[in-house]
C-alpha cells in the first residue's frame, strides 16, 4: 500500500472520528441550552444528571473493566493475535477474585496484605493463565484465533457460574461484606464535579495510570516497536533477529494481565460475583473490542470510547430514577447499546494491523 493511500486512509479515519466527536459535543450543547432554558423539563433533569458528580464517579467506575480489557486487546492485536476472548477473561478474573477472597477470609490478612487484595491478584493471575492457554493454542498450534477466543469466552461463561453453584449452591456468590473501598485525596476531593477524580475506587487510579503508560510503552519503547512490527510486518521483525512468537506471547499475556485487573476490579468493587445470564460482565469485553477499534488501537482513544459508553450507562441508570415522563425503562436501557451500533458503523474505517490474525513461523517465506 503506497504512502499516499495510507495518508488518505488516515485522514478519512480522523475525519470520521472528528465528525462523531463534533456530533457528541453538539448534542451535549443542545441539551445544555434546553436544560438552562427549561430547568423543570426533562432537559433540565438530563443536564443535571450529566453534570452531576455522582454521574462522573459512576462513569469512571463503570469504565474500568471496559478500559482495561480494551488496553489488553490493543496489545494482543498489535502483536498480531486477535483476542475476542476478552469477555471470558473478565468473567474468570471477576469470579476468581471473589472466591479467593472468600476462601482466605474477607477480614484476614496474609503477610500484611488484606485478603481482598490477595483475591485481586489471584483474579489477575487466573486471567493470565487463561490467556497463556489461548496463546499456546493460537501461536504454537496455529488454531483459528476467532474460534479459540470464543472458546475462552464460553468456557469462562460456563465454568464461573458452575463453580459458584458448587461452592455456594447458586450462580451468585455471597456478598463478601467488604470491597476495594475508595482512596480519597484531601482537598482535591472537595472540588465540585471533578472532585470525583480524587475520591474513587483504587482501580480508577490504576486505570488513569495504565492509559498513558500503555501509550508510552507502545510508542516510546523498544518492546512497543516490536509489538507493532509483529502485527504489521512480522517477517521484517524476524529478519532483524527478534523472535516473533515471543513477542506475540508477550502481547497476549499482557492482554490477560490487563483484562484481569478489569475483571477483579469489577467484582471486588461490588463485593460479589453475579453469575446470572451473561454474568455481571454482561458484554463489557465485547464493548471493549468496539472501544479499541474505534480508538484506532490508541490507548487514549480506547479510554475515550470506554468512558463514553460507561458515561451513557451511568446516565441511563440515573434517568430511570426520574419519574413523570412516561419513558419505558427498557427504552432508556438501550441508549448505550444504540451508541455502540453507531460507533460500529464507523469502525470499518479503522486500519487493522496488516498481519493481525495471521500465523507466522520463523523463516516462513510465504508472507
Amino acid at each position: 500500500m503506497s504512502t499516499t493511500t495510507i495518508d488518505r486512509l488516515r485522514d478519512t479515519e480522523l475525519s470520521y472520528r472528528a465528525t462523531l466527536a463534533g456530533g457528541a459535543l453538539s448534542v451535549f450543547l443542545l441539551i445544555a441550552l434546553l436544560g438552562l432554558a427549561f430547568p423543570s423539563s426533562i432537559w433540565g433533569n438530563l443536564l443535571a444528571i450529566l453534570t452531576s458528580r455522582s454521574t462522573l464517579s459512576s462513569a469512571l467506575r463503570l469504565s474500568v473493566p471496559i478500559t482495561f480489557a480494551a488496553l489488553g486487546g490493543i496489545f494482543s492485536e498489535k502483536a498480531g493475535v486477535v483476542n475476542i476472548g476478552l469477555e471470558g477473561l473478565l468473567i474468570i478474573s471477576a469470579f476468581t477474585a471473589v472466591i479467593t477472597t472468600a476462601v482466605v477470609g474477607p477480614e484476614m490478612t496474609v503477610v500484611g496484605l488484606p485478603a481482598i487484595w490477595i483475591g485481586f491478584f489471584a483474579g489477575v493471575l487466573s486471567s493470565v493463565l487463561f490467556s497463556a492457554l489461548f496463546a499456546v493454542v493460537c501461536i504454537r498450534f496455529k488454531a483459528d484465533q476467532i474460534i479459540a477466543g470464543l472458546a475462552v469466552w464460553l468456557i469462562a461463561l460456563g465454568l464461573a457460574p458452575f463453580a459458584a453453584t458448587v461452592y455456594y449452591g447458586g450462580v451468585n456468590t455471597d456478598n463478601l461484606g467488604t470491597t476495594l473501598g475508595t482512596w480519597t485525596v484531601p482537598v482535591l476531593s472537595d472540588i465540585p464535579f471533578f472532585g470525583a477524580l480524587f475520591d474513587a475506587d483504587p482501580a480508577v487510579y490504576m486505570m488513569l495510570v495504565a492509559v498513558p503508560a500503555s501509550w508510552y510503552v507502545l510508542n516510546r519503547t523498544a518492546f512497543g516497536r516490536h509489538v507493532r512490527a509483529s502485527g504489521e510486518n512480522p517477517k521484517a521483525l524476524d529478519t532483524v533477529g527478534v523472535d516473533v512468537s515471543r513477542v506475540r506471547y508477550a502481547g497476549v499475556l499482557l492482554s490477560g494481565f490487563l483484562a484481569g485487573i478489569g475483571g477483579s476490579a469489577l467484582s471486588l468493587g461490588l463485593g460479589q460475583f453475579v453469575g446470572n445470564n451473561q454474568t455481571m460482565v454482561n458484554g463489557k469485553g465485547f464493548i471493549a473490542i468496539v472501544a479499541f477499534l474505534f480508538g484506532n488501537y490508541n490507548p487514549v482513544g480506547a479510554f475515550g470510547a470506554s468512558f463514553l459508553f460507561a458515561g451513557l450507562e451511568a446516565a441511563q441508570i440515573r434517568l430511570q430514577q426520574v419519574p413523570g415522563y412516561g419513558v419505558p425503562d427498557s427504552l432508556i436501557q438501550t441508549i448505550p447499546y444504540v451508541t455502540v451500533l453507531v460507533v460500529l458503523a464507523l469502525v470499518g474505517r479503522t486500519r487493522i494491523p496488516a498481519a493481525s490474525g495471521e500465523h507466522y513461523d520463523t523463516g516462513d517465506d510465504n508472507r
